[in-house]
């Protein structure tokens, strides 16, 4: 390995972009002229973008920048599988191609200025290094808020996870082919990647508000990656569903004696209280307890039918550079 200038690949997941792609290779490219120059990174490092099924312009501008500037390679993936698995065909495809790789977004909102820092940690011997938020000032209070209590939730159900840590991160190689062996299909790299092992380190940025697009991840689509994450690494809400259970039956006995307090001194209509007690809260906690049996029945049927979590169509490399 070569230790003062290892070759870097940048890996970008890419899902309707259009609209920020050429100024993120720019202030890339950048970048990588300061570090190339520097000699922090080998000059065959690159920027890896990986189209994530777009349905506007994305790879053709990916192509254009791979065919006419430097650094630029690109990544076609069949169909739109998601951010998560999008980021892993990346990182699969230079595990065997570069000595360190760092991911990041395509709006560049996470600050490219610690990649400096990066580097220089994975150079002091950490094989994973975490990049950070200082804080969450240019989210809206219900994002900020809802950010603590996920993140809370996470600590009390026994995930590992980087408080303010999203995917923005160095990995070296051994650490990218150790996480390529997961073989889940419901993907939460936040919660994969400290299972690793290796040595870590984390450095601190503020991040900016986006420049360009707009955001891909919708409210419904944090919910949905909020209850991948709890539910692909803890047991605890199933367990929660048999102590809830036991509560409820100390509940119902409680309930029980009332009721037939109540009877005997004829203050109430006949079968009005078991009436009550059955349809509201045993029926609530049965509804409720399905759903969550539910969801862990329904990751097993995905895992089991085991089927690739994406199809490369087309793969481009400095290599493949047409004079």
């Amino acid at each position: 390995m070569m230790e003062n200038s290892p070759i870097l690949a940048v890996v970008v997941p890419c899902y309707k972009e259009e609209s920020v792609l050429h100024e993120t290779h720019k202030r890339l490219s950048k970048l990588f002229d300061r570090l190339i120059q520097a000699r922090q990174i080998s000059p065959k490092s690159y920027i890896l973008y990986v189209n994530d099924g777009s349905t506007d312009q994305t790879w053709a501008i990916i192509k254009e920048l791979h065919q006419n500037t430097a650094y630029a390679c690109g990544l076609n993936l069949a169909g739109n599988v998601g951010h998560q698995n999008a980021l892993l065909a990346g990182l699969n495809a230079v595990k065997e191609r570069c000595e360190i790789a760092i991911s990041i977004d395509a709006d560049l909102q996470d600050d490219i200025q610690v990649i400096p820092d990066m580097i220089n940690s994975y150079k002091a011997g950490n094989d994973i290094v975490y990049g950070v938020r200082k804080e969450r000032k240019t989210d809206t209070f219900f994002k900020r808020n809802t950010a603590l209590v996920f993140y809370r939730l996470m600590k009390a159900m026994g995930v590992k996870s980087v408080y303010n840590h999203a995917d923005y991160r160095l990995m070296s190689q051994r650490a990218i082919q150790h996480l390529c062996r997961f073989r889940e299909r419901n993907l939460f790299l936040r919660g994969l990647v400290p299972l690793i092992g290796y040595q870590t380190d984390s450095v601190y940025y503020n991040r900016d508000k986006r420049f360009a697009g707009e955001s891909k991840y919708p409210f419904r689509k944090m919910l949905n990656f909020a209850i991948d994450g709890i539910t692909s690494f803890s047991v605890k809400p199933v367990r929660m569903i048999f102590w809830i259970g036991c509560i409820f039956i100390l509940v119902a006995l409680c309930v029980t004696g009332w009721t037939l307090h109540s009877y005997t001194q004829h203050n109430t209509v006949p079968g009005w209280s078991s009436l009550m007690i059955s349809v509201w809260l045993v029926g609530g906690v049965i509804l409720v307890s399905l759903g969550i049996v539910g969801e862990y029945i329904g990751k097993i049927y995905i895992e089991v039918k085991d089927r690739p979590r994406y199809n490369e169509e087309e793969l481009l490399m400095p290599s493949d550079k047409t004079e």
